[in-house]
């Protein structure tokens, strides 16, 4: 059976797991929503850079930090453009391949990060982008592919991740409902038991208004599986709605300094902003609470003395027989229930009442 984002059971056909765990954490409903600050390629090819992203994601708490590792000339051809984003962010009239190189971290600088990130007590994560990158991140031992939405169609690619086992984050920005079945279908095929898929929009930034949110509940509903967000919107806003619909997971791109040149640096947040974000996820996901309606600690005092209570309209001897006129609901509510005062017409009293005393319940037989 799969649990749905209400928790109510569906059936489940496809034999993925409803939880996904990462290292010591678990992604799924009713678990806490798991951050991903994703530094991308923001260190510009710097590996002191990227040592500074993964200080400012461990400071702001989220729960990993994320990279790029590729081989440029195994994902992108010499004919490659830029994307539109990518030259207003660049200002260099280069194909993807040239400016792509710039930004290659080689495999001792994986590995470097790797260790820092241990040492900083954050989650260390990594987008392969070909199967020599993905066969150096299995030897690194990274707790779960992160797939960048651009691969989703790239089945070949898809299948050699599935087959590692491990579980994977896959990002469907640019797809269709069916092209995430063939891929959904594709991995858990190929040996893959643990997939989170993450709802994307793949623009640099992208509009809010077309991030269509309540896609999410249409992927958990028809995979069975926990989803999350992959937010390219300004701010931190539409990720915190996220949150607020169910969202198991937030990736969201970082950057020490938006002027900075590179691709990514102006669609992602700056320090303060992922902190902040962390903070707030954090806030809404504890507001979500555990669904069972009651009163709530801080309401107690406030229900004394907004709720009332039964209190007597005149002065009343020992042994009267209580009538519908005797009675009146006032504050404060420490008395008997004013939903019972129904229950006490025709009860007699057991002592002497004054006019606009609180009823009690020794007051009454």
């Amino acid at each position: 059976m799969v649990v749905g984002l209400r928790g109510e059971s569906m059936n489940d056909s496809h034999g993925l797991a409803t939880k996904v765990r990462l290292g010591d954490r678990v992604i799924g409903f009713g678990h806490p929503v798991f951050v991903i600050a994703e530094a991308g390629v923001n260190h510009n090819g710097d590996i002191e850079l990227a040592r500074r992203l993964i200080d400012v994601a461990a400071a702001a708490g989220a729960d990993a930090v994320k990279f790029q590792t590729f081989r440029a000339d195994k994902v992108i051809s010499a004919s490659a453009p830029q994307a539109e984003y990518q030259k207003a962010n660049t200002g260099k009239a280069e194909s993807q391949l040239e400016m792509v190189r710039r930004l290659e971290l080689g495999p001792g600088q994986t590995r470097h990060l790797r260790d820092y990130c241990d040492e900083a007590g954050i989650e260390f994560l990594s987008s392969p982008f070909d199967e020599e990158s993905a066969d150096l991140l299995e030897e690194l031992g990274v707790s779960a592919f992160k797939v960048g939405s651009g691969e989703l169609t790239n089945h070949r690619f898809l299948a050699h991740l599935a087959r590692k086992g491990n579980p994977m984050l896959l990002s469907t920005g640019m797809a269709t409902e069916d092209e995430v079945a063939v891929a959904f279908d594709l991995v858990g095929a190929e040996g893959c038991q643990e997939l989170c898929l993450l709802h994307c929009v793949s623009a640099y930034p992208a509009p809010p208004a077309e991030s269509n949110l309540r896609a999410m509940d249409s992927l958990r509903r028809r995979f069975g599986v926990p989803v999350g967000w992959s937010d390219h919107t300004p701010g931190i806003h539409v990720s915190l709605a996220a949150v607020a619909l169910g969202s198991s997971v937030i990736e969201k791109h970082f950057t020490l300094d938006r002027s900075m040149p590179g691709p990514d640096h102006a669609a992602s947040l700056e320090p303060r902003e992922l902190t902040e974000l962390v903070r707030q996820v954090r806030e809404i996901e504890s507001a979500l609470g555990d669904g069972v309606k009651r009163c709530m600690p801080s309401e107690e005092n406030t229900a004394e003395v907004a709720r009332r209570s039964v209190h007597v309209t005149k002065d009343l001897v020992a042994g009267h027989l209580l009538r519908a006129d005797d009675l009146v609901a006032l504050r404060p509510g420490t008395g008997i229930p004013v939903d019972h005062l129904n229950d006490l017409i025709g009860r007699p009293t057991r002592t002497v009442l004054r006019k606009g005393q609180m009823l009690g319940p020794n007051d009454v037989g």
